[in-house]
């Protein structure tokens, strides 16, 4: 399933950054090219200008001066005195020229002539010059085509100038292929780039989805064992005589007591989840209610065997905002844990202390100890150490619910060895 969604969220991301790209491309192009075509324009009819002047100051065109000026300006040249063709058209004329010289006669008899009908408003010795754009059909090329008019007294010199596009069309055509590639290697690179993006989005989904697998067969496992022995329980009672059923109804209420209290811990972790934790934030005497945990686990520290001892500020401490019940909770679960896996004859410290408006509560053993392998999963639910897998009453959701209580307080539930061989859990709360 994550592996279609990965390849959908890929394509659409890409799609839609391609489309827009695509879109800026075309619109890049689109006022490249239109620009381009008008400079080329304007250059040609500066070009024209100068001509035209030149051909007014000259009395004589010389064939020499026709094969200069074609041969700097990339220009093609066609004289007409008086709708005659000059000789110069047709020396050393190629087959596409001498097709080009019949089309822009044509052009020119059909277009420009009209235009000139009224050239007889022209004053004497004042040149005449249009520009256009000319395709012509034959060849099926693109010129810039323009017609100089000379009125001379009772003669006229027409030059017809044709400037070929072919380089510009090339360099057009490079252009567009250099964003082709250009937007090829963007695509490329934006389909890698959207993979391994939805690749870092979809990771917590699907470590969820894992975890939730995981939780599921978990708990079906942790509550299957009091299950079958509660059944197993029921079956011998209905065959037991009235001294044996007493056994197996308290072997029940066990059971059904360790499943209340595994239900309980999974409902408390699904109202976190479902951001439902019900948190009632009090201003609280932090130093008072760990010396009120300490004095509610001393009698089992003691029937245990175990030196449970609590350090406290000599300082007058402020009040911390939190929910008295909740943080009470943590250290219940913390001490319980402590009290569990510490050797009989083992010490177990609660101390206090104030630092820069935060409170750090911290619970420390001698005991059995976390693997550092452990110590990142250990606030995984229903994870626990292999040493600690056979005790009965721990289901791994204890130091779960901790830490969802203490992030719930903007804390910090963390776990490092302790200084005399154990575990050492420090709680930090911040003042508000």
């Amino acid at each position: 399933m994550f592996k279609k969604v990965h390849i959908r969220l890929t394509l659409l991301c890409t799609g839609i950054t391609t489309i827009i790209m695509i879109i800026m491309s075309c619109s890049y192009l689109y006022v490249s090219e239109k620009n381009l075509y008008r400079n080329q324009m304007y250059s040609f009819r500066n070009d024209m200008n100068t001509i035209s002047t030149n051909l007014e100051q000259q009395s004589v065109i010389t064939m020499e001066w026709l094969s200069k000026m074609e041969s700097q300006g990339n220009y093609t040249f066609f004289l007409l005195d008086n709708g005659i063709p000059f000789l110069y058209n047709t020396l050393a004329a190629s087959s596409e020229k001498s097709v080009l010289l019949e089309e822009c006669l044509n052009h020119y008899h059909q277009t420009i002539l009209i235009d000139t009908d009224n050239s007889s408003s022209l004053s004497p010795y004042v040149s005449y010059h249009t520009e256009s754009e000319f395709i012509s059909p034959a060849l099926e090329k693109k010129f810039f085509y323009s017609v100089l008019i000379l009125r001379r007294n009772s003669s006229n010199l027409q030059v017809i100038v044709l400037s070929s596009l072919n380089k510009l069309e090339q360099q057009i055509e490079q252009q567009r292929y250099l964003f082709l590639f250009i937007d090829l290697i963007t695509i490329f690179l934006l389909a890698v780039f959207s993979w391994i993006f939805t690749g870092i989005l979809l990771k917590p989904i699907m470590e969820n989805q894992k975890k939730q697998v995981q939780f599921v067969s978990s708990a079906s496992h942790e509550l299957r064992t009091p299950l079958a022995v509660i059944l197993s329980s029921a079956e011998c009672c209905q065959e037991a005589d009235s001294d044996k059923k007493s056994g197996f109804l308290n072997t029940i209420i066990s059971e059904g007591m360790r499943m209340k209290a595994l239900i309980d811990d999974m409902l408390t972790l699904s109202g976190s989840d479902n951001h439902r934790f019900s948190i009632e934030p009090v201003p609280t005497e932090i130093d008072t209610l760990v010396m009120n945990s300490y004095e509610a686990f001393d009698p089992l520290a003691k029937e245990r065997q175990l030196s449970l001892s609590v350090e406290l500020p000599e300082e007058s401490l402020p009040l911390c905002t939190c929910d008295k019940n909740r943080i009470s909770q943590v250290l219940s679960i913390l001490l319980h844990n402590a009290i569990s896996y510490t050797p009989a004859s083992g010490r177990i410290k609660l101390s206090l202390d104030y630092r820069k408006d935060h409170f750090f509560i911290s619970v420390s053993d001698n005991g059995i100890g976390i693997p550092d392998k452990d110590k990142k999963k250990i606030f995984d639910r229903f994870y626990r150490a292999e040493k600690a897998r056979s005790t009965k009453g721990h289901f791994g959701l204890g130091l779960s619910i901790a830490n969802e209580i203490i992030k719930s307080h903007y804390g910090n539930l963390s776990v490092k060895d302790s200084p005399e061989g154990g575990a050492l859990f420090i709680v930090e709360l911040p003042k508000k």
